[in-house]
């Protein structure tokens, strides 16, 4: 049995596969137990949930408390199964369908259900993330700004974002004190030249399969895998798509500093430009290469050594 269920911020529509039953309850607390006593009932393989902003994340903890296999799945994978399955239409019963039908035929491995303080964790680097993006936007617009009264209340945002910024920053390195655990694997992963707290955290919250995978496999999750475009003799360019794009977002700034400061990533990018790389490829082929050297540093709880790399 494999299930689809489509969230929106009210209500969550499920599909079952291959019966094709479906039914529909409350995005609450009481419709979540309703849906784990019909889903034990059902007894499924596999559920899946497409990423909704959030409005799926009580929903897959009330499933995982009762070991029923969730995976919450990139929105965009599902829309090109459908586009490939010929399912052009939409709505959130289709929808449900449609991801029933893609828990059968992918099979997506479920992510590890966080505790709470690590979703604590992992909400409040997002919203980091979410402040630096709007201090980017106001910056972006104060450039372009030649109204002095409307410039002074750009510059008067911008000064109370950097605060924000600061803020989360300091609840963030209290929450990670408190925590041994996360602070020991903090301290870990910025033991690496390149790798800051910034990088550090992002992995530690999402990217939980880090020291559990394979290189391989962790590239593919972190959207950091190429892939080939070869049809016949031609030969094209291979390329990076999907995966985590907040985890590829902090890879890819780490190899930015690390091709500066650590010697084995700096080594590394400038053979590949010598071999007439473009800069940005070999960024990522060193982004790929940090994330190859954490993985093994958490399997083996070994610290950044120089000479190991």
């Amino acid at each position: 049995m494999f299930v689809g269920i489509d969230v929106s911020k009210t209500r969550l529509d499920v599909h079952v596969l291959p019966t094709g039953t479906a039914w529909s309850v409350a995005n609450d607390d009481g419709g979540h137990q309703v849906l784990v006593a019909k889903l034990i009932d059902v007894s499924p393989t596999l559920v899946v949930m497409e990423a909704s902003g959030g409005y799926q994340n009580q929903a897959v903890a009330a499933l995982a408390v009762h070991d029923i296999s969730v995976a919450v799945v990139n929105p965009r994978q599902v829309r090109d199964y459908a586009k490939a399955t010929g399912r052009l239409a939409k709505t959130d019963a289709i929808d449900a369908a449609v991801l029933a039908g893609f828990a059968q035929a992918i099979r997506p491995e479920p992510r590890p259900m966080l505790d709470e303080q690590s979703q604590e964790l992992l909400a409040m680097v997002g919203r980091r993330r979410q402040l630096i993006e709007m201090r980017t936007a106001e910056k972006n617009r104060l450039e372009a700004c030649r109204v002095a009264r409307i410039r002074k209340d750009i510059e008067t945002t911008i000064a109370w974002l950097d605060r924000r910024i600061k803020d989360v920053d300091d609840d963030l390195d209290n929450l990670i004190r408190s925590l041994p655990l996360w602070k020991a694997r903090e301290d870990l992963l910025s033991s690496v030249k390149g790798v800051g707290p910034t990088t550090a955290r992002t992995l530690l919250t999402s990217l939980p399969e880090l020291g559990k995978l394979d290189r391989r496999e962790l590239a593919a999750l972190a959207g950091l895998a190429p892939f080939n475009h070869d049809s016949g003799t031609m030969r094209g360019k291979r390329s990076i798509r999907g995966g985590r794009a907040e985890v590829r977002t902090a890879l890819y700034m780490a190899a930015m500093s690390a091709v500066r400061f650590n010697p084995t990533i700096r080594g590394m990018y400038t053979r590949l430009v010598a071999k007439g790389k473009a800069k940005k490829v070999a960024l990522i082929a060193c982004a790929r290469k940090l994330l190859s050297i954490l993985n093994a540093m958490v399997r083996t709880n070994t610290p950044w050594k120089l000479e190991a790399a």
